[in-house]
Parts: structure tokens; C-alpha cells; sequence
């Protein structure tokens, strides 16, 4: 079968896509990744993704046509790459959408998550059955909703020998940890959770620091000019209730979003420290904050961290995870086939070719939830055939 796969993460940049094959079932599940592509959000639409992140310029009436603006966008993105490969629609079996995350109450009497991006317009306008809401399911059943591609990280990344921590660095970054062969020994099973900030906060200072002409620090450029405060720094870490919270959590931008990055940088306007530094200091933020989580939660230091998400590019925020992590080996996922920014979309093309021959695809011991569920929900395009029967002839 071949899955589209797409997601748009917190940082809210744009959609990456990829096109998987597929055959087999896990354990011994085969794929082949035929393109990867990242489509930016239009200006305009990116704009209003960040209006209704906001609960003082959001509002029902703003979140019900944005649901339908993403569904358009999602749609025209998956045709986009369909075409950009020499594919025509009728060759996708599958589209598996994580959409666009506008909320998430990960625990507590209120508990819930909202991801938009209409899956009936996905499915009108490709004509592929579409497989959407993914989170939702697993917090039915107990769970956080949230780390979901740690299913994947075990399925494809666990080492015979290695103990290995798969960190993503989106927005949010997460980290699930594998354990190696003696860990294996010990009884020792997967499990994953959010760290806390990771491109959110040193998106915001670049935001702040340019009045908004730069979305990000390409390459690290401005953090590597700057210096670590490191007082600020350590106050700023000690005074975080979450990096305490022990696993499973989960976070999102309700917590680290614009109103977190205001409060920081007001801080660090008081200080007098320079923009350089500044990002520098957010930037360390991130780098201590993950290897904090590693050394306060998992059994052991990994031997290996590998790195995927936009901040495998941050060569500075790599250096500093590496002086932070050691001895642990800083890797980018890259370096094992997968390119560094393609690993969630294809999560979600992996969770939909699960969810359509009816397997769980969450990993309690990461999410928290009571027991392995089937995610998703099902949205026939007009190549839909019931799940017994094949979508397509082979």
C-alpha cells in the first residue's frame, strides 16, 4: 500500500508531506519512503493558525472557518506532492492527516485535544480515504493523547545492542527512550514524554528580535553569536513546575507559547542582555531542558540521542545538546535514512496503515493510556473499499 502522510506541528511553518510504501506487519513491518516534501502555509493563513492559538483573537466563528481553510491547504498539499512524484491520485491508498493542534489539555478534569483540518475535504477533493484524529482516541482510553510517534520510534529505530533516546525537536520536543540489551535484561520497556520547549521559544525570540521578518534562527546563526547567561539560564530551569512533572506528560503551546516567551524576554530586557544573547540563552534553554529530562526520568544516559524535527538543522542548539547530553553521542536522524524533518508526517502515514488493518497504535507506556487502542477515524474517499477488501487492485 502506499500512505500520504502529512503534519503540521506547533511551530505552525507549513506541512510536510511524504509518500510511503508499505507491506508486511509489525514486527517486521517494510518501508520505503518515495518522496518527502515540506509545503510552507500561505502568509495569510499562517497568520490566522497563530490568531486562533490565541484565546483572547480566537472564537468559535475563527476556529470553524480555519478547520475548512486547513482542509483546503491539507488537500491541495497531498495533490501537490502526489503530482510532484509522477503519481496520480488513484495510486494513494491512504491519506493519514495528524492536522493542525490549536489546544491540548493533556490531563485533569478537562482533558481533551483539538487537531483541525476538515478530513472530508481531504477526502472530496483527493478522492483518497483519509484517516484523521488520531490523538483523541488514545486519551478516550486514559492517555495523554501525545507522544504518538513513539509507536514508530520503537517499530523502526530499537537497537540490538544500544540504548537510544529518539528526540524530536519540533515546536514541542519529545523524546522516547529504547532501551539496549541490558536494559532489555532488566525488564525495562519504551516509554516517552514531552521535554518541554524545543524550537517554540527560540522561534519567538527570532520573532521578537526582527519585529517579525524572521520566523526562525536559520542554522543558529544568532544564538552561535551570542553568550549563555548562565544565571538567567538556571533560574529559568529551576522555576519550571513541568520539568519536574514525572512521565507521562505532555505539553504544547498553551504552556511554552507567546505568553511564556514574553515573560522571558522581559526578564532578559531587564538584564540588558543583547538579542544575541538572548537567543542564545533561549536556545540553551531547550539544550538543558531535554538532557534534564534524561537524567532525571529515564533508567540510565542513552548511549545514543537521535535527533529528527526542524532542530536537527540548529547546529548551535546540537553543540549545546551535545555538551549537555555527554557522554551521550548526539546523532541526526539523517544519518539513518530517514531525512530529519520527514519522521512525523511518516508517523502518521505508519498510524493510518495500522488504524486500516485494525491495530492499536499507541504505546501506552508512553501515553499513559489504560491499554493499546486503535487510533483514528475514517473518512471514505472515492476509492474507499471496506478494510477486509483491497482499496485498489495490486
Amino acid at each position: 500500500m502506499k500512505v500520504l502522510g502529512m503534519m503540521s506541528g506547533t511551530s505552525a511553518d507549513g506541512i510536510d508531506a511524504v509518500i510511503v510504501e508499505f507491506a508486511g506487519q509489525p514486527p517486521t513491518l517494510q518501508w520505503r519512503l518515495i518522496r518527502h516534501a515540506h509545503i510552507p502555509f500561505a502568509a495569510e493563513l499562517q497568520a490566522e493558525i497563530f490568531a486562533c492559538f490565541d484565546p483572547k483573537t480566537s472564537g468559535v466563528d475563527r476556529l470553524c472557518a480555519l478547520n475548512f481553510a486547513l482542509g483546503r491547504a491539507y488537500a491541495e498539499a497531498a495533490l501537490q506532492v502526489i503530482a510532484e512524484t509522477g503519481l496520480e491520485p488513484q495510486d494513494i491508498d491512504l491519506v493519514g492527516n495528524h492536522g493542525q493542534s490549536v489546544w491540548h489539555i493533556p490531563s485533569g478534569p478537562q482533558a481533551s485535544t483539538l487537531q483541525i483540518g476538515e478530513a472530508a475535504l481531504i477526502a472530496e477533493l483527493t478522492g483518497i480515504t483519509t484517516l484523521s484524529n488520531f490523538r483523541a482516541r488514545d486519551m478516550a482510553a486514559g492517555g495523554q493523547g501525545a507522544p504518538l510517534v513513539s509507536y514508530i520510534d520503537t517499530l523502526l529505530f530499537s537497537h540490538p545492542s544500544a540504548s537510544r533516546v529518539l528526540q524530536n525537536i519540533g515546536g514541542i520536543a519529545n523524546g522516547t527512550y529504547l532501551p539496549g540489551a541490558a536494559g532489555r535484561d532488566r525488564g525495562e520497556q519504551p516509554f516517552a514524554f514531552d521535554t518541554g520547549p524545543g524550537n517554540m521559544l527560540i522561534d519567538d525570540a527570532m520573532r521578537r528580535i526582527s519585529g517579525g521578518r524572521q520566523q526562525f534562527d536559520e542554522s543558529g546563526q544568532t544564538a552561535a553569536r551570542g553568550r549563555v547567561d548562565a544565571d538567567l539560564l538556571g533560574r529559568w530551569i529551576a522555576a519550571e513546575p513541568y520539568f519536574r512533572l514525572p512521565p507521562p506528560k505532555t505539553t504544547g503551546r498553551e504552556l511554552f507559547g507567546g505568553q511564556y516567551g514574553a515573560r522571558l524576554w522581559a526578564e532578559a530586557q531587564a538584564l540588558g542582555l543583547s538579542d544575541e544573547d538572548y537567543t542564545a540563552t533561549v536556545t540553551a534553554f531547550t539544550a538543558r531542558s531535554i538532557a534534564a529530562a534524561y537524567r532525571g526520568f529515564m533508567p540510565e544516559m542513552p548511549d545514543e540521542v537521535i535527533v529528527s524535527g526542524g532542530g536537527a538543522y540548529n547546529p548551535t542548539l546540537l553543540r549545546m545538546l551535545a555538551a549537555e547530553a555527554a557522554p551521550a553521542q548526539v546523532i541526526v536522524i539523517d544519518e539513518l535514512g530517514m531525512p530529519s524533518d520527514a519522521k512525523e508526517a511518516l508517523a502518521f502515514a505508519v498510524l493510518a496503515y495500522e488504524t486500516w488493518h485494525n491495530r492499536p497504535g499507541n504505546l501506552p507506556s508512553a501515553t499513559g493510556a489504560r491499554r493499546p487502542v486503535v487510533l483514528g477515524s475514517i473518512t471514505p474517499g472515492a476509492n474507499y473499499r471496506p478494510p477486509s477488501a483491497p482499496l485498489r487492485e495490486h
